[in-house]
This record gives structure tokens, C-alpha cells and sequence, in this order.
């Protein structure tokens, strides 16, 4: 093990209590390997098979980065692509397999609740295509809400630009607040709970503001045109 590995491991058993092996040390030993696709690879990972969540991955690159082991840019980069293609595999089981297909299937996981799933099916229903924007910013529903619009058959293109949108935002977060805190990275998942609801904020704001953008730019263009 190099010292690199030595550092990431204890601090990662400091941060959880607990055995630095298994899931957890092959996503550090990723990172050391792959750089930041491995950081990418255990993100898409998470969003599949959540034993290690993103609250530790992403802090935990952000404290790489710190310590130059991989970039900043390229860590926020590959983790959210590694969001879109775990994201985008969720989205292919509900389309092909279709609602209670999907359900059975997830109901004989280990580590998936179907109530998670229903809350994220509800969370769809509800708030329609804004809700894949933003539950990536909303615990359990963030990896969940792919199925639902899979299901849905919700348009690719806008699945995948909101999915890459909301994932970028709260990648980011979780990123720089690790890279900010250096070797006390480990404080991120703590106050995990604050930090989403600001990014949460945030980004509803961004969604309103574009609303308002668009109804003024075709208010302008109907008073035009009279």
C-alpha cells in the first residue's frame, strides 16, 4: 500500500469507524489507480449499489485533490459522468423492463428499499421532468429518480442534461467543501444535511429564475409582434 493509500485509508476509517476494506478500499485504491475516472467509476457505482455513499466519495476526492493526487477540475468532471451513466443505467432497467418489472427486480437487492423507490416514483409524479434536476440534490430519491423516468420514457436528452445539471451542482459542493477542508474532509458528511438544503435552495432558484427569464423573453416577442 503507498503512503497515498495509507493517508486515504485511515482517513476514511476516521470519518465512518469502520473496516477500510471491501467496497470502501477499492474505491480509494480506484482513486489512487484511475485518478479521477476512479473517482467517476465509484461514483456510477454508488448510484447502483449505494454502500458507500456519495457523501464519502465525493469529500474524500475533494481531500485528494487537495493533496495533488488527482485535479479538481478533472475529479468534478468524471464524477459527474460517472453520475450520468449510473444514472443512465437506472434509466434503462424502468424503460425496458417497465414498472413492476423494475420494482421485483429492485425488491430482491440487499441494500435497495422499495420504499425508496416509491418515494422516488412519487417525488416523478409529481414535480415531472424538474424532478430529475432536482432529486439529485434530495437523499435516497437522487439515485432512485431515474427509474421512474425510465419508466416514464422521459425524453434522453432533457433526462440526460438535467441528470448531468443537478449531479454537476451537487458533485461540486461535496468536492470543493473536501478540497476546503483538507485532511477534516471528514466534517463534510456531517453537515451534509445544511449543505443540501443550500444547493437545494440554489438551484430552485436557478430554475425559477430561468422561468422567468423565458415568460418575459415571450412576453416581449408577443409585444412585437402586435
Amino acid at each position: 500500500m503507498t503512503p497515498t493509500n495509507q493517508v486515504m485509508m485511515s482517513a476514511l476509517a476516521q470519518a465512518t469507524q469502520e473496516p477500510t476494506g471491501g467496497i470502501a478500499g477499492w474505491a480509494i485504491d480506484m482513486m489512487e489507480k484511475l485518478g479521477a475516472p476512479g473517482a467517476g467509476l465509484a461514483v456510477a457505482l454508488e448510484n447502483l449499489f449505494p454502500p458507500l455513499p456519495s457523501e464519502v466519495i465525493l469529500p474524500l476526492a475533494g481531500f485528494a485533490a487537495n493533496r495533488g493526487d488527482i485535479g479538481l477540475i478533472s475529479a468534478i468532471i468524471f464524477t459527474t459522468l460517472g453520475s450520468v451513466v449510473g444514472a443512465l443505467a437506472l434509466y434503462g432497467v424502468g424503460a425496458v423492463l417497465g414498472r413492476k418489472r423494475t420494482r421485483s427486480l429492485l425488491g430482491r437487492l440487499p441494500l435497495v428499499k422499495l420504499e425508496d423507490v416509491d418515494k422516488a416514483e412519487d417525488w416523478f409524479n409529481r414535480h415531472g421532468a424538474k424532478a430529475v434536476l432536482i432529486g439529485r440534490l434530495v437523499p435516497v430519491v437522487r439515485s432512485m429518480i431515474s427509474v421512474p423516468a425510465g419508466v416514464e420514457r422521459m425524453s434522453m436528452p432533457l433526462f440526460l442534461a438535467l441528470t448531468a445539471l443537478g449531479s454537476g451542482i451537487w458533485n461540486t459542493a461535496l468536492i470543493v467543501a473536501g478540497y476546503a477542508l483538507g485532511e477534516k474532509w471528514h466534517a463534510v458528511e456531517s453537515s451534509v444535511g445544511v449543505l443540501q438544503y443550500v444547493v437545494l435552495a440554489a438551484a430552485v432558484g436557478a430554475v425559477a429564475w430561468f422561468v422567468v427569464v423565458k415568460i418575459r423573453a415571450r412576453s416581449s416577442a408577443g409585444e412585437k409582434v402586435k
